[in-house]
């Protein structure tokens, strides 16, 4: 096991000649190493301009209720089943066929070698939730294969090795090979942190030393057509201390398209090809722009840039108060996978890929990181529970690619599948499962930061380094009870920051039995106090629905609205309503407090134990299909309604019955 010292570098080249005389600086040897300390997701440990450090995955244990039981799936069902495709669908075949190991044709897209890479990932985030030794010995398996089939000099990409070599580094828009490269970096650095062992970590580090001594050096541009490579990039520089990658990941954000000769569409296409810091809106394909944009985050916590953070803030701002679904899943258009407009937000024919609701959970904690403030956790929740929940069926064997907010209910129309040949969500969706605990707390100068709420247990150190453990127990998130137990080592004073969400109207808080004042919904409660063990931190979050419109200019929304019940949203599916009654022709029937308008019922054996909403709506007698297509605004006929109970279930849950009408956005009558 090995590890490269750190080495001074100089700033990120204005041109690529001199950036290749930085980067052609030699490292250090390589030298023995034994396994690295517990690190968050991200090492953020020495990271000047970040003010928080999260909590390592295996500092925190989920140890029973929802998220458990999901994390239970993925591990035991999703995973292992996911590799067996892997394998059927002649995907890990593809290295076998570069190292001679078997003699058959290429198969698939040309960013396969992605997937393989992203499941090894999510699989090595899981072990650090706990030992597997069979599934180690399955990742052992297929990092040989990967491994197998570097070339000498370090290149790794299975659709340009062999026959197609001469084609390498020609079409950066369309090939993904940096793409394939930062997830083979983000592996090799998960299996690391997981096992200590650096085999494939290595691999990735010999490929990105190959850019740099070998491919820069002769005068190839680059630009990631697909982001990705920027995350990994400095998380490279985080894990091996050497500036050369941080300097590889500012020279491909600074971007230069006119020494590509790429045209200003295909330059809005994937977020690349023009400096970071020139981008106004989000715009192009969603993964892309977040990917982009979660990198570039990560940059300025190395470096502090302002222009960084300025464009950061007015992205995302962009994007949460413009372009995002009620889901948290953003990407409306299918044309592209990309942004629409401002408040373009179609529900039928909404694209929401489960790898954008996971880019924009991961780009908003990186934000969180850089500046803890609750609207960034908000967004977070609001993606995790529903747009990116909704990717796995409650099986852990099918994947939604699409996630719409309305569906017809024709068969022919199969959003949950159990394979694609573009397999990007299924592991994007098991390593966003196996990360979870590492999203749930974070350190700070003053203390320690709870972003989310699940049962179990967390032990870390402070900035101060003194030990604390935090146990939660929680019935959330159908539930809005919470009871925290703070124990420190040693008496010690410090903060701990709760996040109140902005969801919750009124939120009652203890600590040892005392009311707490200030508490404000969308913010961090500070409680600063001596804290001792056995510090109980009790909360009542207020789990009234909610009844969400949309702003105006979301013009497909109007006179309906969305119901949510704590982080989930709600949505009616036709098995569950009166017989021959189709959803579009439902309505709610509100009264002027529309919250208690809701009764919650929790039933245990219903999608895998959901709590559901009740509502004395109203069916329209005269079904919209009857009526005429136009007519005259004073003979239009006039649509009688009869009461009828409604049922909504967490839209997370959507067709896992089989292909039924469903929709969340919801007309209403007043009562």
């Amino acid at each position: 096991m090995r590890v490269r010292r750190y080495v001074h570098g100089v700033g990120f080249a204005v041109s690529s000649a001199l950036f290749a005389c930085a980067l052609l600086v030699a490292p250090a040897p390589l030298q023995a190493q034994q396994p690295k300390p517990q690190v968050g997701l991200i090492d953020l440990s020495q990271s000047p301009f970040a003010k928080l450090h999260p909590v390592a995955i295996s500092a925190v244990s989920i140890d029973s209720g929802f998220w458990a039981d999901r994390r239970k799936v993925n591990v035991e069902k999703s995973i292992p089943s996911l590799l067996d495709l892997l394998e059927a669908q002649g995907i890990i075949d593809n290295f076998r066929r570069v190292s001679g190991r078997k003699k058959v044709a290429r198969r698939g897209p040309l960013y396969t070698d992605s997937d393989i890479y992203k499941w090894v990932e999510g699989a090595a985030l899981s072990l650090e939730s706990g030992p597997n030794p069979d599934l180690q010995a399955r990742i052992d398996a297929v990092i040989d294969e990967i491994v197998a089939a570097q070339d000498e000099n370090g290149y790794l990409n299975t659709w340009f090795q062999d026959e197609r070599k001469k084609d390498r580094w020609k079409r950066q828009y369309t090939d993904h090979e940096l793409y394939c490269l930062g997830h083979l970096l983000q592996a090799g650095i998960a299996y690391q942190r997981a096992t200590g062992d650096r085999k494939l970590l290595d691999a990735g580090i010999r490929f990105v030393d190959h850019i740099i001594k070998d491919v820069i050096p002769s005068g190839q541009a680059l630009w990631a057509g697909h982001p990705e490579i920027e995350m990994a990039l400095v998380e490279l520089y985080r894990n091996e201390r050497d500036k050369r990658y941080l300097d590889l990941a500012a020279y491909i954000l600074k971007g230069d398209g006119k020494k590509l000769g790429g045209t200003a569409s295909q330059f809005k296409y994937s977020f690349s090809g023009i400096p970071f810091t020139n981008r106004k809106q989000m715009e192009g394909h969603a993964v892309r722009a977040c990917y982009a944009s979660a990198g570039a985050t990560d940059y300025y916590m190395e470096t502090g840039f302002p222009g960084y953070w300025r464009t950061l803030t007015k992205l995302w701002e962009d994007m949460s108060a413009r372009k995002m679904y009620v889901t948290g899943g953003v990407g409306s258009r299918a044309s592209g996978e990309a942004f629409g407009e401002p408040y373009e937000l179609p529900n039928s024919l909404a694209y929401t890929e489960s790898c954008a609701a996971i880019s924009n959970l991961i780009w908003s904690w990186r934000m969180l990181q850089a500046e803890p403030d609750a609207k960034y956790a908000d967004v977070m929740e609001r993606s995790l529970y529903n747009g990116v929940n909704s990717g796995m069926s409650l099986s852990g064997t099918l994947y939604c690619y699409r996630n719409p907010l309305q569906l017809s209910g024709d068969p022919d129309d199969k959003i949950r599948n159990p394979w694609y040949a573009t397999t990007c969500c299924p592991p994007n969706l098991q390593r966003t499962f196996a990360a979870l605990p590492g999203y749930l707390y974070g350190t700070s100068k003053e203390g320690l930061y709870v972003h989310h709420f699940a049962s179990g247990r967390m032990q870390t150190r402070l900035w101060d380094r003194t030990w604390v453990q935090v146990t939660q127990e929680t019935g959330f998130p159908f539930e809005g009870d919470l009871r925290m137990t703070v124990s420190p080592a040693k008496p010690t004073e410090f903060t701990v920051h709760v996040r109140i969400p902005n969801w919750s109207a009124k939120t009652a808080v203890k600590v040892n039995g005392e009311v707490q004042a200030n508490v404000k919904a969308g913010a961090y409660l500070a409680l600063r106090r001596t804290w001792k063990e056995g510090d109980v931190v009790e909360v009542d979050f207020d789990m009234t629905p909610q009844l969400l419109r949309a702003n105006p200019l979301a013009k497909e929304n109007t006179n309906s609205v969305v119901v949510q019940r704590g982080p989930i949203v709600y949505a009616m599916e036709q098995v569950d309503q009166p017989f021959g009654v189709k959803v579009e022709d439902l309505a709610l029937s509100l009264s002027s407090n529309p919250g208690q308008d809701f009764r919650a019922v929790h039933l245990p054996d219903l999608l895998g134990g959901v709590t559901v909403l009740k509502h004395q709506g109203v069916v329209f007698e005269t079904a919209g299909s009857a009526l005429p297509l136009y007519a005259p605004l004073q003979s239009y006929p006039e649509r009688k309604t009869k009461p009828a109970e409604l049922t909504f279930i967490p839209y997370y849950a959507f067709h896992n019955r089989g292909e039924v009408a469903m929709q969340v956005w919801v007309p209403y009558v007043a009562r």
